[in-house]
């Protein structure tokens, strides 16, 4: 008996001719970029902060981008009058920070930025190193003949220190006068200074390298606002960063390294 070749069923030819551009996408295991999922923004974020932000910040661009994995964000970290004079040269960002209003108010008088809000405060304190080598006891007497460190007075912790002299009634003899804040922590901590006014932000984030010495604050409070540079080129990403910062978790990130609540 003669058998008939089974010829392949419809399906079966479908199939084969789909086998090598199936290989070729799906199949192959190779996906393409997918999209953010709602309510989460991507691409690339420059965020011009001033110095004394930096720890908390870090920790910040940790929680922000857990929830925006498709999001970059670079930081530079300065003096928040450099930052206001780089973005005034031609310099992109898209998110401003500064530590005080003075410096985001020149900022928004040359239409750099745009909608700034408070969205922390920081206070002043004395460091000195480890053990307390120069017998430091407070912005007194056993200053005399020892290296004190401040900001320079355009800086805004610098204005604040004039600010609290002023308040206290003294008159600092500084042996050097920094362009930011961190600068000052660490030439105490690296024990080239005896001494240095810092932030008590500052005063915490730098640990067991330093000691702090408590001095009345004369009710001098730097209030730090943010806000979106006019200059972004990511303008969903820069607003959602604001809106985390001033948001619940960017607070209780803030508040942990010792920052206060906007407005105190």
């Amino acid at each position: 008996m003669r058998h008939r070749d089974h010829l392949p069923s419809r399906a079966a030819l479908i199939a084969l001719l789909l086998a090598p551009a199936c290989a070729l996408a799906a199949c192959s295991g190779a996906s393409s970029p997918s999209a953010p999922a709602p309510g989460q923004v991507s691409g690339a974020l420059t965020v011009f902060a001033a110095a004394s932000l930096k720890e908390s910040f870090e920790e910040i661009r940790t929680e922000f981008t857990k929830k925006n994995p498709g999001l970059t964000i670079t930081y530079d970290f300065q003096g928040s009058q450099d930052l206001v004079a780089n973005l005034a040269n031609g310099a992109q960002a898209d998110v401003l920070a500064t530590a005080d209003e003075r410096s985001m108010a020149s900022a928004a008088e040359q239409s750099l930025v745009t909608g700034a809000s408070e969205f922390a405060t920081n206070r002043l304190t004395l460091i000195v190193p480890p053990g307390n080598p120069g017998g430091i006891t407070g912005l007194d007497s056993s200053l005399d003949g020892k290296d004190l460190v401040v900001c320079a007075a355009a800086v805004p912790c610098g204005n604040a220190t004039a600010r609290l002299e002023k308040a206290l009634g003294v008159a600092l003899s500084p042996s050097s006068e920094e362009q930011k804040v961190t600068d000052v922590r660490a030439k105490v901590e690296s024990g080239e200074a005896d001494a240095g006014i810092v932030y008590r932000t500052d005063a915490a984030a730098s640990g067991d390298a330093s000691d702090e010495v408590t001095i009345p604050d004369g009710g001098v409070v730097n209030h730090y606002p943010l806000a979106v540079a006019s200059s972004t080129t990511n303008p969903a990403a820069a607003q959602a960063f604001v809106d985390f910062v001033r948001g619940g978790e960017g607070q209780a990130i803030l508040a942990a390294r010792g920052f206060g609540a906007p407005g105190q």
